[in-house]
C-alpha cells in the first residue's frame, strides 16, 4: 500500500526531503506548497495558504494524504501539527506546546534547569532596563538571544560591553519582532560546534545522524550570524562516545521531561551543542531538520525515509538505525548579495551543471519565469557533494560551485576547514 505525502515549505531543506522521499517505493503522490523549482522536479507543487489550519487539513482530505511532513519551524510553532492531529491526519511534526523547544530559549533553558541537562548558565529578562543593568554587572563575552523565532538571526556573541548593550535595545526595539519581547542572556561557551538529530516518536529517540554548519556569512567564521552559508556530515568530532553521552545525558532527559509534562516530543530533534572541556552542552534545540544540515544528511542516508518519519508520526519508531553511507558530505551555500541584510532579488541564474552520482544542487531562493530561473531569497542555491573524505566532497563541491552561472552570488569558500585540516593532521 503506497502513502501519499504533502510537504510543507520552500526551501533547500524541502528539495533534499523531496529528492529523498521520492526514491521511497511506498509513496503514492508526493504534494509540496509552495515547493519551489528544485521541489517541483520530484513533486506536484499546489497552491496552497499553509498559514490556514483548515485549508491544509481540507487539502489532506480531499487528496488522500497518509502523512503531512512539516519542514519549516514557523507552522509547528503556530500549531499547524495539532489542527492536522486532531483531524486525524498522521503528521511527522510536534504539537505546538511541544515546538516551544525551538519556539521559545527560555522554555527551553528552564527544562534543561529542571532535569540537570547541561546548558550554559542563564537569565530571562522581560525588562530592557533589567537586562542593560545585568550586561554591566557581568563579564564577557557574552551571548544574548531573542526569546523566540528569529530565522537564526537573534544571536549575539559580544565581545564587548557596547556590542551587548546594542543587541538587548536591538531585541527590545523590535528588530526581531515579537521574537525579541524577551531575552536570554547566557554564558559564553568554549569548545567545537555540532549537530545531532534524532526521529522522534513522544517516547523513544532515534539517533539520525550529525552535521556540522557554518553559521557567519564570510570566510575564517566572520560577518554577521546566518540561516547558514555550509555544513558538512558527519561531523568529526563527534565520536561514538560523543553520540552515546549526548544522547543519555541531553537528549533522553529532554524527552522524558516533556512526556512527564503531558507534552511528547514527535518529529525531528535537533540539538545544537557545544562540546566543551566538560562535555557535551546543549546551545539550543530545533523541531525540524537543520537548513543546510537536511541536505548533506539525506545524500548519506541510505535507508528508506518515508516508512520512517510515517512510523515516528503513528509513535512507532523502530529501534533499528538507518543505514548511512560511508562518504562524507559537503554543502555550500550560494547566497544573494547583501545576505543576510537587504539583497537584489530576481536576479537571473543562467546556467546550473547537471546532477551527478556524486554532485547535486538543492534550491532555495529560486521561483520561475517562463524559461528563465530567478534568484528570489537570500540563500538560493545548496551545492552538495560526496566524497571518501571530506577534502573531497568540498572539492567537488566548490568545483560545482565553479560552474554555477549566477553573477550576483556568493559564498563562503572555507566549509568544512576545521575538518579537513583534522583530517590533513
Amino acid at each position: 500500500m503506497t502513502t501519499n505525502v504533502l510537504l510543507i515549505g520552500g526551501g533547500g531543506r524541502e528539495h533534499a526531503i523531496a529528492w529523498k522521499i521520492a526514491q521511497s517505493p511506498d509513496l503514492g503522490r508526493l504534494y509540496a506548497a509552495p515547493g519551489n523549482p528544485g521541489v517541483a522536479e520530484h513533486a506536484e507543487c499546489v497552491e496552497l495558504d499553509i498559514a490556514d489550519d483548515a485549508d491544509v487539513v481540507a487539502f489532506c482530505r480531499s487528496n488522500t494524504i497518509g502523512l503531512v511532513i512539516v519542514g519549516p519551524e514557523a507552522p509547528l510553532v503556530a500549531g499547524l501539527g495539532d489542527s492536522l492531529a486532531a483531524a486525524g491526519i498522521p503528521v511527522f511534526g510536534p504539537s505546538a506546546d511541544a515546538a516551544r523547544l525551538e519556539g521559545s530559549k527560555g522554555f527551553t533553558k528552564d527544562l534543561c534547569a529542571r532535569h540537570d541537562i547541561p546548558t550554559a548558565r542563564y537569565r530571562r529578562f522581560d525588562d530592557a532596563v533589567a537586562a542593560r543593568d545585568y550586561i554591566q554587572a557581568g563579564g564577557l563575552p557574552i551571548v544574548i538571544k531573542a526569546d523566540g523565532l528569529a530565522a537564526g538571526k537573534g544571536v549575539t556573541v559580544a565581545e564587548t560591553r557596547q556590542d551587548a548593550l546594542a543587541a538587548i535595545d536591538a531585541c527590545f526595539a523590535g528588530d526581531f519582532g515579537g521574537a525579541g519581547a524577551q531575552v536570554v542572556i547566557e554564558e559564553f561557551l568554549e569548545g567545537e560546534e555540532a549537530s545531532l538529530f534524532c526521529i522522534c516518536d513522544g517516547e523513544r529517540a532515534l539517533f539520525f545522524g550529525t552535521a556540522q554548519d557554518h553559521k557567519r556569512a564570510f570566510d575564517r567564521d566572520r560577518g554577521p550570524n546566518t540561516g547558514g552559508m555550509g555544513a558538512y556530515s558527519p561531523a568529526l568530532p563527534m565520536s561514538e562516545a560523543m553520540v552515546r553521552r549526548t544522547m543519555r545525558e541531553i537528549v533522553e532527559p529532554t524527552l522524558a521531561g516533556m512526556k512527564a509534562a503531558g507534552t511528547p516530543f514527535k518529529g525531528v530533534l535537533y540539538a545544537g551543542l557545544m562540546l566543551t572541556e566538560s562535555g557535551p552542552k546543549l546551545i539550543e534545540y530545533n523541531v525540524r531538520f537543520g537548513d543546510p544540515e537536511c541536505q548533506v544528511l539525506m545524500m548519506r542516508l541510505e535507508s528508506d525515509l518515508l516508512p520512517l518519519l510515517l512510523a515516528a508520526a503513528m509513535g512507532e519508531v523502530p529501534a533499528i538505525l538507518p543505514q548511512w553511507s560511508e562518504k562524507r558530505a559537503l554543502t555550500v551555500v550560494m547566497a544573494s548579495e547583501g545576505y543576510p541584510g537587504a539583497h537584489a532579488k530576481d536576479t537571473v541564474i543562467r546556467h546550473l551543471p547537471a546532477a551527478s552520482e556524486t554532485t547535486r544542487i538543492f534550491h532555495a531562493g529560486t521561483q520561475r519565469d517562463g524559461d528563465r530561473l530567478l534568484a528570489v531569497g537570500g540563500r538560493v542555491l545548496a551545492v552538495t557533494a560526496t566524497g571518501a573524505s571530506v577534502k573531497e566532497a568540498a572539492r567537488r563541491a566548490y568545483e560545482a560551485v565553479e560552474a554555477v552561472d549566477w553573477k550576483e552570488g556568493f559564498w563562503r569558500s572555507d566549509i568544512g576547514h576545521r575538518a579537513i585540516m583534522t583530517e590533513s593532521a
